[in-house]
């Protein structure tokens, strides 16, 4: 059996160039915050669609959207002395009942339907004495006062 050598390239070429672009609109998409629920105690919860996939982009995405999320979602972003913990969750099918899985529920829902999936994607921390961390799937970076972001590493 004889194999057409320019024809198979052909065929990889434009294989690869479908999935290149599957991927670019993919990770282009606008994310979509779906619902911000403050747990108590500077702990807040935000379910989103179409969270950026590497974590240059989830950490890109935070610096390019703080003050967004500050002004239309009161978080507290900005301010260096004060403490938060905002955890990103994947909306994923929606809201859905406490059963006999692990899921997490919002108390602010006076409804049966009130959790979902945990599926956290990113969180933003602050605090005094660590100032802003990141933390991803895949690592734990840290905001420097140069403006540098660094991975961290825990002793």
């Amino acid at each position: 059996m004889k194999i057409n050598i320019k024809k198979t390239v052909y065929a990889l070429l434009l294989t690869g160039g479908v999935l290149h672009g599957c991927f670019i609109w993919y990770s282009h998409r606008p994310v979509e915050i779906v619902a911000v629920h403050d747990r108590g105690s500077n702990y807040i919860s935000v379910l989103v669609k179409n969270f950026p996939f590497t974590d240059k982009g989830k950490i890109h995405w935070w610096l390019k959207n703080k003050e967004m999320l500050m002004d239309k979602y009161n978080l507290p972003v900005s301010k260096k002395d004060e403490s938060f913990n905002i955890t990103f969750w994947l909306f994923g099918d929606g809201y859905k009942e406490l059963s006999k899985y692990d899921r997490l529920s919002f108390e602010d829902m006076k409804t049966e339907v009130n959790c979902i999936e945990k599926d956290a994607v990113f969180s933003a921390q602050n605090s005094k004495n660590m100032g802003i961390m990141f933390k991803t799937y895949d690592g734990t970076y840290r905001l420097q006062n140069n403006g540098e972001i660094v991975e961290y590493h825990y002793r």
